[in-house]
């Protein structure tokens, strides 16, 4: 059988328009809630929007919503794919990949396989990006499925924030400890588990010595082989900026972006997130 395969992704990925370009790449956007309006990812809202607001109101996001992703997939099997490769943020914080999963089984014709990145932002849009590589190349769908799936332990990410409301208010604190972090000014460095949560990676104190350790942690691990790098930011380019100019001249960094995290995620962390994501090669 003849596979045309897509990779389907949804806009907590992270990918710009420049790395997309050119590329067979699907997204589905999420979307901001707020009490007059919903808003779609990145479409028509910007993350300085939602910044911009928050004194006013905290939005909330969503999935995608059933008949959305059921269109998209519709949408792909209209188009002659015969295959789908849905690769979503981590199941952990969001229930995209449930949703995608469970639309798949209702659209005949098109076989879908839904890959949890374990990730988010450029964590997952790396883990794309080698997904529509492997297509690229020829192979054929189960084994792109699989290699990807074992691509997510490559994956690491780590970010700082100005405050742990956000996260709280959010839900997604995950196993971040959010309580006493204010009075000491505990800013942990926060990662994401096996099980694709956020947890304390380390306790640093302050927002100067957390972006050092962030720093240190990262040329740790650049250093354990070539990789790609991803810079990110919510509110606090020049934090990250300097972080980018330091980092991205190491040998093995083999390829680096910097970048904005979006509107859904900015809702959930709030304005000061400095990030990095790391993916072996």
């Amino acid at each position: 059988m003849n596979e045309k395969i897509a990779i389907i992704t949804d806009s907590t990925c992270d990918l710009t328009s420049d790395l997309l370009k050119g590329k067979d790449i699907h997204v589905v956007p999420l979307k901001v809630i707020y009490s007059d309006r919903v808003y779609h990812d990145k479409i028509d809202i910007t993350p300085q929007e939602v910044y911009d607001r928050l004194s006013e109101e905290i939005p909330t996001t969503s999935i995608p919503t059933p008949q959305e992703l059921k269109e998209k997939l519709l949408e792909l099997k209209e188009k002659k794919y015969t295959h789908g490769i849905a690769i979503h943020i981590s199941s952990g914080l969001s229930g995209t990949c449930n949703a995608t999963r469970l639309m798949s089984k209702e659209v005949e014709g098109l076989t879908v396989e839904v890959v949890d990145s374990k990730a988010l932002s450029m964590g997952l849009g790396r883990l794309v990006l080698y997904a529509h590589d492997l297509v690229e190349k020829g192979l054929k769908f189960d084994e792109i499925v699989q290699k990807t799936r074992e691509k997510v332990d490559d994956i690491k990410a780590f970010f700082v924030v100005a405050t742990l409301k956000y996260l709280v208010k959010g839900g997604r604190i995950g196993k971040v400890e959010g309580t006493i972090g204010g009075l000491l000014k505990i800013k942990p460095i926060i990662s994401i588990n096996e099980d694709g949560v956020y947890y304390t990676y380390e306790k640093v104190r302050g927002r100067k010595k957390s972006l050092e350790r962030l720093s240190q942690i990262a040329v740790k691990k650049i250093n354990e082989g070539e990789c790609f790098l991803d810079v990110m930011h919510a509110d606090a380019a020049d934090e990250a900026r300097a972080l980018y100019d330091e980092l991205s001249k190491m040998d093995n960094v083999k390829e680096v972006s910097f970048g904005e995290i979006g509107p859904v995620l900015g809702v959930h962390v709030g304005p000061g997130l400095v990030g990095i994501t790391i993916m072996k090669i």
